[in-house]
Order: C-alpha cells, then structure tokens, then sequence
C-alpha cells in the first residue's frame, strides 16, 4: 500500500516553481482524502510528438510528475499521437501544419527513449490518447462539441487574437482543447499538469468532467523555462537550447554559461532540489559562505548525472575543470574524423605545393571554415568565417584567423575551441 508524506509536505513539493494551481484548496481537499483513503491521485501530462529533439525545456513537466511521483502518486505519461494530427494551436499565428503518422510514430519513440532518464519505469502509466480518441464516431464528436460555444473557445488568447487580425483559424484547431479536454475524461484524471500557455486547454478539461459528472481535475501550470540567453524561451530555433542527448562535456559547459541568477531557476525546474535547500544555497552565496560557480558546478552535475550517468557527471566535471580553469584538453573530448576530399582546399596549398612550410614538403590545403562546419563549431561557411575573422577560433590553443590553412602530412589532428565548444578534429586520407 501506498505510503504519503503529510500533505502540508506534498503541497510544498509540488508548488516548488509552478505557475499557477486551480485551485489550490482544491488540491489540498484531494491529498487529504488521497492520505485518509490511502488511495494515490492520477496526474497526467500530455506530450505531443510534434519535435523528435527534446531540450531541457520539454523536461519541465516531466519533472514535475516525478514530483509527484515521488510522493507516492500515479503518474501518466499520455502520448497525443492522436492530438498531434490536429496540431495544438498553442501559441500559434497560423494554423499549424498536421505531421503525419510516419513522423508521429518516430517522434513518440524518442519521447519514449527519453522519459525514464526521469520517471520511474515501473511507476509510470504510459497511455496513448488515440486508444479512444481514435474510437469517437463522427455522432461522438458531434456531442462532444456541443459542450461549449464558438464564444468560449474565441476566449482563448491565440484564437481572439487571430480573429480580431482576420487570420484563418481552422474548424479542426477548435477539435484540439475538446481532444485534450476528453483526455481527462478518458483517463479520469485527479491532476492535469502543463505549461502555463496550455491553461485554457486545462480548465476545459475541468469543465468537461463537470459535464461528465466526475469530479473535476486540479490544474498545475509551469512556466516556460528560459534559454541559455535568459531572456527568451529555451528554443533550438533561438540557438539557446540545452538538448538532452547531447554529449555530457556539452550539457555541462552549457549549463556553466547560464548566469548565476538563472542557476536559481534552473535549481526550481530541472531538478528534485527541494525550496528549503534551494534558499540555503543562495543564502549561503550571498554571504558569501559559498561561491556560485560551486554551486553552479553542483547543478550541471546533477544535469549530466540525470541524462547520462552519475560517473559521466564526474567525469565531465573534472573535464570542464580542465578545458576552461587550467587550459588542458579533456580527456573525454568529442573526436570528429573527416575525409581529406571534404575539406580539400584547390587553390594554393594543393598536395606538393610549398606554402609557407619546409622547402619541398608535401603540403596538404584544408579549408579550416569546411572543417569547423563538419565539427559542429560553425553552423555554416558564413559562420565560420565571422567567428574566424572575429578571433573567435582558436586551434591547438592559438588564435586562428585565417580560413585555408596548409598542414604536413596526413592523417593531421588538432584540437579546436569555438567560445565553450571544443573538438579533436582529424583529417585522414
């Protein structure tokens, strides 16, 4: 049988950096009756397979239902391989073009390759909504929709505001909140959690359930989790993402960059650190008692322990200490090889032609900006060239400005940093 922490306990755990609770009295009322008839709440969230790449940023809610979890309720994990034809308007100016289900299938294995890096998998109920979704007859829907009004969903922020603009909005898109709404009803659901911009879709599954006389979930909102920048969302597209199967040097260098105010909110979101823990640790920085890239040395750890594994956590700490307090190259480096024909410069530094070296040596001419691309240190030529041009590269820890280089002999190594990033690069026939 399951055992409860004292819900004054629970209810701290779970605000820990939520947004919002509707309604928190609510949720108070719920876990006493949950202690008192020893019977765990059923907290779901629901994921999209919309993006085959996930970043800290998605983690957030998985994050909290381990939360909760961890106090001994149900958690379900709900897969909207059904939702995601629909496409959640969310947040959207247009109407989001529907994947199809080759590429839903894809995306849902890598959620599901990636979940239990957090949850427990043997304490998690992984559902997919198209398991009655997928069984509603066009008389269902009908019924469905006649729940609410065009009023109502026109409150929504994105779908008001398209409308005042006269941009589309597509009769499917209305289907979405009803969908995710029906959800709970499916799954009976306790508590819903999602992002604080899905808060109309939740509270129409509140309403839903009133309608279908059962009692109504709790909403738990997060925020948004901020990029690398701090200022905007963590977004690939915004170039400020952490992503969770990127190398541990990488995730642990990047966690490093974020400043040392947004180390709290990362503290809050991506980890099981409790708030009393939390408050002593920026007490202790402000006295001065503790220095905060310790602790910000403490936080990518757990990251890196989280995604990969306690000893990769170690190991890439003492990395870190290498690469960037003493100047040493890491031992766990990320190697690139590359084939000579790829990167082969044309002009001047062609094989047999002297350029700068020994009288008569064989010289080999490398595009340096072709190889910074392949390494992962540049997102394009262009790129390449601004940070080269901008003393931004530096190669076998000197400063290199010039995008064709001549070399001696292949295969040819060398190790290049580009700002945090860092690769042995080596060149072979």
């Amino acid at each position: 049988m399951p055992s409860f922490p004292a819900v004054d306990e629970q209810l701290a755990y779970i605000k820990k950096g939520s947004a919002e609770i509707v309604k928190e009295s609510e949720l108070r009322a719920k876990l006493e009756k949950s202690e008192k008839e020893n019977k765990p709440l059923r907290v779901k969230a629901g994921f999209d397979p919309t993006a085959p790449d996930l970043h800290l940023g998605h983690t957030v809610l998985m994050r909290k239902l381990k939360h909760f979890q961890d106090l001994g309720h149900t958690v379900i994990f709900l897969i909207g391989d059904f939702t995601a034809m629909i496409g959640d308007p969310t947040g959207r100016s247009a109407t989001r073009p529907p994947l199809s289900p080759e590429e839903i299938k894809t995306n849902a294995k890598t959620y599901l390759a990636q979940v239990f890096k957090i949850l427990s998998q043997s304490k998690t109920e992984i559902r997919h909504n198209s398991e009655w979704l997928g069984k509603l007859k066009g008389e269902d829907w009908i019924r469905l929709a006649a729940k609410f009004t065009v009023s109502q969903m026109l409150e929504r922020e994105d779908f008001h505001k398209r409308f005042l603009e006269e941009k589309p909005i597509a009769l499917h898109e209305l289907l979405y909140p009803l969908a995710q709404a029906y959800d709970s009803v499916a799954l009976k659901a306790d508590v819903e959690l999602g992002g604080n911009d899905q808060k109309f879709n939740l509270l129409v599954g509140r309403e839903l359930q009133r309608a279908s006389g059962q009692e109504s979930q709790i909403v738990v909102t997060m925020p948004i989790l901020e990029g690398l920048d701090g200022l905007q969302k963590m977004s690939k597209s915004y170039g400020n993402a952490i992503g969770i199967q990127e190398a541990p040097l990488e995730m642990y260098g990047k966690v490093m960059s974020i400043s040392d105010q947004m180390m709290w909110r990362y503290y809050e979101l991506l980890t099981d650190v409790k708030v009393p823990e939390i408050e002593k640790m920026k007490a202790d920085a402000a006295s001065g008692k503790a220095h905060p890239m310790a602790l910000k040395k403490e936080l990518a750890g757990k990251i890196v322990a989280d995604f990969h594994s306690p000893e990769a956590a170690a190991k890439t700490g003492e990395d870190w200490a290498k690469q960037f307090q003493k100047g040493e190259v890491p031992d766990s480096i990320e190697r690139v090889t590359v084939k000579y024909a790829d990167v082969k410069w044309d002009g001047s530094g062609d094989p047999g032609t002297e350029v700068g070296g020994k009288s008569g040596a064989t010289l080999y001419g490398i595009k340096l900006d072709r190889l910074m691309v392949m390494c992962g240190l540049a997102d394009s030529g262009t790129d390449a060239t601004r940070k080269l041009k901008s003393k931004e590269v530096r190669m076998n820890g000197e400063i290199q400005d010039q995008p064709r280089i001549a070399v001696e002999g292949l295969p040819w190594n060398a190790t290049l940093r580009v700002g945090r990033k860092m690769r042995a690069a080596v060149v072979e026939n």
